[in-house]
């Protein structure tokens, strides 16, 4: 938009895996779009190249005076419209810019302001910056929130933060979720992940007894959702202030026990949910092999609760009734893709289940297969698209030995991925 209203050329560097709608947007204003780099270091160092060989000026997305100067200006709205008193801001982080602008205006002009940074757990460069009192760089960055993924902040963007960021809250892709749906419910915006991250780290803030009764403002500083990524939202949005806790429990394998089974449930925690608890999702499947063995059957479902610590005495309480019961709501790779296994049947001989982690772009997945099929029994396999900048695939190989499963890892390895085994993981029971 700048350089439309200066009259002159843009060439905008972006990673291959940026969402198609902010690629469209930028062309929509005139720009040219280059893709290039699976990640923003990648695409960093072209373009910085590119300026070189071309002549052109590089602008630096977040690490330089006048970009944070310029997204400080965020912060002198903030003071001009808000006639109350704010305790405190809070403003999503990726490289920097926009808290190093905001807090060098507003601990100005209102030192009295707590100026409070949020990032992803899977994507903290300020928090660990800070806490360790180095320039962290980050091995691996989660991808959820694409708008702050980063690997590591810029030099004057952490110089200014360590001396007016007063502190750094971190939250996980479902507080992330359930912002999303809280702006959407109350606003009838839909931001995305990085846009609501800020919402998620003051609501998580508020919940602190000490902070009750605080006013303050978030910036939801983005609306490039894809479509697609929705689907994971609602998925793990559950329903804003209660819970879609995803439980795994035993039952036994004979007739009358899934009326047993619903009874207790619905006693457990009557108190804390008097009108009844709602269960969203419920799988089971008989398996022969299991329930000769043990005489028992699993189910896996999903039932709302109103809050984490209704979940947790939902959970204790059914185990107290001789159902045991597991909680995998926080469980990853049951959300992703146990979920949609569940009851699938019996473990094969030596077999060991695998996550790989590739950059969703076209192509990826086919390459991974040609790396891999002919090599591996491949005994599942699931994949499915959730948007994101990172696909994952869950897999199981039989016939794998513990050394073969190293040999694995270090063959997904050469193709620049991330792999790591999940056999141990308390979700693969539920297959």
């Amino acid at each position: 938009m700048s350089a439309k209203h200066l009259g002159c050329r843009a060439v905008i560097a972006m990673p291959t895996v940026t969402p198609a709608i902010k690629v469209n947007s930028v062309k929509r204003l005139g720009a040219d779009v280059v893709l290039v780099g699976e990640n923003f270091d990648e695409t960093k160092a072209y373009a910085v190249d590119r300026g070189l060989k071309d002549g052109m000026v590089f602008i630096p997305p977040f690490d330089h005076p006048l970009i944070i100067a310029g997204q400080g200006t965020c912060g002198m709205e903030i003071l001009r419209q808000c006639t109350k008193t704010v305790d405190a801001i809070f403003i999503p982080v990726g490289g920097g810019g926009l808290i190093a602008g905001i807090a060098s205006y507003v601990k100005r002009l209102r030192p009295d302001i707590k100026i409070i940074g949020v990032e992803p757990v899977g994507a903290n460069a300020l928090f660990v910056s800070l806490r360790d009192n180095v320039k962290a760089v980050l091995d691996k960055v989660d991808t959820f929130a694409d708008g702050v993924a980063v690997k590591t902040m810029g030099i004057e963007t952490l110089r200014i933060c360590r001396e007016l960021v007063d502190s750094v809250i971190l939250v996980d892709t479902d507080e992330i979720c359930v912002a999303i749906k809280d702006i959407f419910e109350d606003t009838r915006s839909i931001t995305e992940p990085s846009g609501a991250l800020a919402v998620a780290g003051a609501k998580k803030w508020l919940e602190q007894n000490e902070h009750k009764g605080k006013r303050v403002i978030a910036i939801t500083s983005g609306a490039n959702m894809n479509f697609d990524k929705l689907r994971t939202v609602a998925d793990r949005s559950g329903s804003s202030e209660k819970e879609e806790a995803m439980l795994t429990s035993t039952i036994k394998e004979k007739k009358g026990e899934f009326l047993r089974f619903m009874d207790v449930l619905g006693k457990a925690g009557l108190s804390r949910s008097p009108g009844g608890r709602s269960i969203t999702e419920f799988r089971y499947r008989y398996n022969e092999e299991f329930s000769y063995k043990t005489g028992d059957a699993k189910v896996f479902y999903s039932v709302e609760t109103v809050s984490r610590t209704d979940t947790e005495l939902l959970v204790n309480e059914l185990n107290e009734a001789g159902l045991q019961t597991i909680d995998l709501t926080k469980n990853d790779l049951a959300r992703a893709h146990v979920r949609f296994l569940s009851g699938g049947g019996s473990m094969k001989p030596n077999e060991r289940f695998f996550k790989v982690d590739f950059p969703e772009r076209p192509g990826a997945l086919r390459r991974f297969l040609e790396a891999i099929s002919d090599r591996y029994n491949i005994s599942l396999f699931h994949y499915r698209s959730t948007g994101q900048l990172v696909g994952g695939v869950f897999l199981g190989i039989s016939q794998l030995t513990e050394s073969g499963s190293i040999a694995f890892q270090a063959k997904v390895a050469e193709l620049g991925w991330a792999c790591v085994d999940m056999t141990d993981n308390e979700a693969i029971s539920m297959m």
